[in-house]
């Protein structure tokens, strides 16, 4: 069994595609049979306080040939399981993601990300501690270039990352987001 959130090594396309409503706004969540392929916000406007299906849509990878079944029932498999811990991690039952994660990237990219799966969490750390981590200290720009091209938000909790100086820095997602992610899990930064 893999350890918590491991990134596996394959960049499968994903197969299937939820639309969810949550406390921080509309959610793609898209999955391959592998696991979780993509968590994104594509709507910043909180539009509900629970997570909630609004579509699910099954992703062709080629149109000449249909998605075997059984590939699509293990994509949706890994979105529920993630819909659920994500409904835990929302109402403060959940500290810990434990999702099989498939995401598209680089091998230094997926080591960033790997990286950032490992923090705990309400810890933070800067673009340096990353870059210390994955024994590439004089690679800060890279980190951050990787940190912003993180396909799974909050699962893969790139909101993590702050300023050296403790302070909030940029987000994908608007920098209140990020703070509603950090005061959901106790951390003060400065502002």
């Amino acid at each position: 069994m893999k350890p918590k959130n491991q990134i596996d090594n394959k960049m499968p396309a994903p197969v299937i595609e939820f639309l969810v409503s949550s406390p921080v706004g509309q959610l793609s969540l898209k999955a391959s049979d592998l696991g979780l392929t993509h968590l994104q916000v594509s709507c910043l406007e909180a539009v509900s306080n629970t997570l909630e299906v609004k579509s699910s849509t099954v992703l062709d990878r080629d149109l000449n040939a249909p998605i075997e079944k059984a590939l699509v029932d293990q994509g949706r498999a890994h979105l529920e399981l993630t819909l659920a811990q994500l409904t835990d991690y929302f109402a403060g039952k959940r500290q810990h993601f434990e999702l099989p994660l498939a995401p598209k990237g680089t091998e230094f990219q997926r080591q960033v990300w790997q990286a950032l799966s490992e923090l705990n969490f309400g810890q933070v750390c800067s673009y340096s501690d990353i870059a210390n981590t994955i024994s590439r200290p004089k690679a800060v720009r890279a980190v951050g270039a990787a940190n912003g091209a993180n396909p799974i938000a909050i699962v893969v909790p790139c909101h993590r990352v702050i300023g050296k100086g403790g302070q909030l820095t940029g987000y994908a997602y608007g920098l209140a987001m990020k703070q509603y992610l950090l005061d959901l899990e106790g951390v003060s930064v400065n502002s």
